[in-house]
């Protein structure tokens, strides 16, 4: 399983409530599609958190590489609906920070540990 983190911070004048609704459109299409395994959106709670934390994060699982590149391919078509729904979410975002991670230790490293 790979793990796509998205740290966001939203313009001033977006709705909060207007960003999630435009980020369960856009996974539930990616979803539907089968490019991405699942999500999740979160918002942090009571302004606790360092300086350097973003406002939401936005995880979206993988099961792998080859899926991952799908999605991107999804992003890359030239399709209305597609352009849609992405722009609804990227228009909401000010800023934001990506980082891709995976379980660990992930399987393979697993067999080549057990054979030391």
């Amino acid at each position: 399983m790979n793990l796509y983190h998205c740290a966001i911070d939203l313009k001033h004048e977006a709705k909060a409530l207007a960003f999630a609704a435009a980020v369960d459109h856009w996974m539930g299409y990616l979803r539907a599609r089968g490019v991405i395994r699942s999500w999740r959106l979160l918002r942090r709670k009571l302004n606790l958190a360092a300086d350097s934390c973003r406002d939401f994060l936005l995880e979206i699982e993988f099961d792998d590489m080859t899926q991952l590149d799908r999605a991107f391919r999804v992003l890359g078509e030239h399709d209305e609906e597609v352009e849609r729904l992405y722009g609804a979410v990227s228009a909401l975002i000010a800023r934001s920070e990506f980082g891709l991670y995976r379980s660990f230790p992930d399987p393979e490293r697993a067999e080549r540990m057990a054979l030391l």
